[in-house]
């Protein structure tokens, strides 16, 4: 962990705070500190970097601590990156008063992770944005754009 990162606090956001903005306002918000990011992104030490209207990316470095038994990168972090991108983005488009569900989430790896890989970067963007599913895709790259992994999802939209 570097010392800017020290700064970032993590939490919940209150159900409240997030009825009254739109998803894009939440997730700036969250990326620009004013309200606390996952705590998701503690643990696996990555967070937003970038965030549109329909466009979300996350940025993280894996580590030897979450390797699998043979000896790369556990594809759990993998899908927590590509989920976290694909959701937000669907989440990026909706007005305040809306949340979402995923309903699905499909992964392809591409190839192995490893700590030596270096940092990640996790881009998705809306495919397609309707008023009770929407739907995603996001691709896994390292700082040379080689792809890892890539993905689909689908959100249900809720009323908060």
């Amino acid at each position: 962990m570097n010392s800017s990162d020290r700064a970032i606090q993590y939490g919940v956001v209150p159900t409240g705070t997030a009825k009254t903005i739109s998803g894009l306002e939440l997730l700036t918000a969250i990326m620009e500190g004013r309200l606390p990011a996952p705590p998701i992104q503690k643990v696996l030490d990555f967070r937003l970097v970038e965030v549109a209207r329909g466009y979300t990316a996350f940025s993280g470095s894996p580590k030897f601590e979450y390797y699998n038994p043979l000896g790369t990168v556990h594809g759990g972090y993998t899908a927590a990156l590509l989920d976290s991108c694909m959701a937000c983005a669907v989440h990026s488009t909706l007005d305040a008063g809306w949340s979402y569900a995923t309903l699905e989430i499909k992964i392809n790896y591409v190839r192995p992770i490893t700590f030596d890989t270096g940092e990640l970067r996790a881009e998705g963007k809306v495919v397609h944005s309707g008023k009770r599913t929407s739907t995603a895709e996001g691709r896994l790259y390292d700082g040379a754009r080689k792809l890892y992994a890539h993905g689909t999802t689908t959100c249900l939209i809720l009323s908060l």
